[in-house]
């Protein structure tokens, strides 16, 4: 796996080089400067249209008690496509936009689960407090005069800080 890293770290510039140097040639230095500058601008809207609905997505599932197990896998892989597509060059650019594509995110999400051991645990037992009052017992917070100055001379010292 290690060696597959390397290579890709090594072969990926080069590649990106030569196509650098193919667009170049055939449409021109300004116009492929341009192309990577605005597939930069179109990484960062997408980003931001996709990654708020996907937010709003997974919070509604939250709110409903499930695990948003599919939706966090898609979030980064819009937030890998939105890197891609700012780093400068049309290979990693394709790349990119091919994960803003959802069938190709979906399938890509399959094949990375089929080839993982995911576990979700999901508690029915979780404590959450009504109406937003926290019960605490006498030995969970304590008293300290630290004030003075402020009339009481009484501050609370909460667990949570």
């Amino acid at each position: 796996m290690a060696l597959y890293v390397l290579a890709g770290i090594i072969l990926l510039p080069l590649v990106e080089i030569a196509v650098f140097i193919a667009v170049g040639d055939a449409i021109g230095i300004l116009p492929t400067v341009l192309l990577t500058v605005l597939t930069a601008v179109a990484g960062t809207i997408m980003l931001r249209q996709q990654g708020l609905s996907l937010v709003m997505r997974m919070q509604s599932e939250l709110d409903s008690g499930k695990v948003p197990g599919e939706d966090l896998m898609h979030g980064a892989m819009i937030v890998i496509a939105s890197l891609l597509l700012l780093i400068p060059g049309f290979v990693t650019d394709a790349i990119g936009l091919l994960l803003f594509v959802p069938p190709i995110r979906d399938m890509l999400a399959r094949f990375i689960i089929s080839r993982s051991d995911v576990v979700i645990m999901q508690s029915e037992n979780i404590r959450r407090p009504k109406d937003g009052v926290v019960d605490l017992d006498d030995e969970d917070w304590s008293r300290k005069d630290t004030h003075p100055e402020n009339g009481s001379g009484v501050q609370k010292i909460s667990p949570w800080g």
